[in-house]
């Protein structure tokens, strides 16, 4: 079954995906000088990007070891995306990729992959090293954003910006994946962006599909 969309998006526009934050005053900025290098969680163009709740762990209320994991919830997508992925595709054509993989995209310009599916004759296995991949996984799948974003004007700033810097470097399709809003954004360069939701069919590759939302109702979760 195809992949229908309820919505579609010019590209860099990305509207009712992230549910919208209440108005309020923004906290107070804290020098960077003043954040341990453990805290950031990507750099882009130079600017470093924080784990959510590192203010918390800055306050003394939370240790790094609680903003650091994700969810059961969280976890449980990626289990699901993942069997999808090992049970359908090539592991002689395709490597796949989690844990939040690091990606070097270019100086001052590092991002983190929740899935990040490799063609193997781009990174064979030979070429795994110590270091954040510098070439472009063919597809990439993010469920929730684990990044602080209370820098950025809007919430749905950093999906937009994160998605155009893996769209340069080479990503083919960015699928983002929000549990809040029960929302899926798939990007690509070529065309524009759409958004349905999760209970819909969405398309990983031709052959390849999910759907969140039937999976959580099968196995009665209250999220679904």
């Amino acid at each position: 079954m195809k992949s229908v969309f309820i919505l579609n998006l010019p590209n860099q526009t990305v509207n009712s995906m992230v549910a919208v934050r209440n108005s309020q005053k923004k906290l107070p900025k804290i020098p960077a000088k003043k954040i341990p290098a453990s805290l950031i969680y990507e750099v882009i163009d130079g600017k470093p990007i924080y784990y959510k709740g590192y203010r918390e762990v800055l306050g003394g209320t939370k240790k790094i070891s609680e903003i650091m994991g994700a969810s059961t919830l969280q976890n449980t997508i990626i289990e699901y995306i993942l069997r999808i992925l090992f049970r359908g595709l090539d592991e002689k054509k395709y490597r796949i990729m989690t844990n939040e993989q690091g990606l070097h995209l270019e100086n001052k310009s590092n991002l983190s992959a929740d899935i990040a599916i490799f063609e193997t004759s781009k990174l064979p296995l030979k070429a795994a090293d110590k270091h954040y991949a510098s070439v472009a996984p063919k597809i990439q799948i993010e469920v929730d954003i684990d990044a602080d974003i209370e820098d950025f004007e809007f919430p749905e700033a950093y999906i937009n910006l994160k998605t155009d810097k893996l769209l340069a470097f080479g990503v083919e399709k960015v699928i983002w994946i929000l549990s809040e809003s029960k929302k899926v954004m798939i990007a690509t360069k070529e065309e524009n962006w759409q958004i349905a939701s999760w209970h819909n069919e969405i398309e990983i590759t031709e052959e390849l599909n999910f759907n969140i939302g039937q999976y959580l109702q099968e196995g009665e979760s209250p999220y679904a």
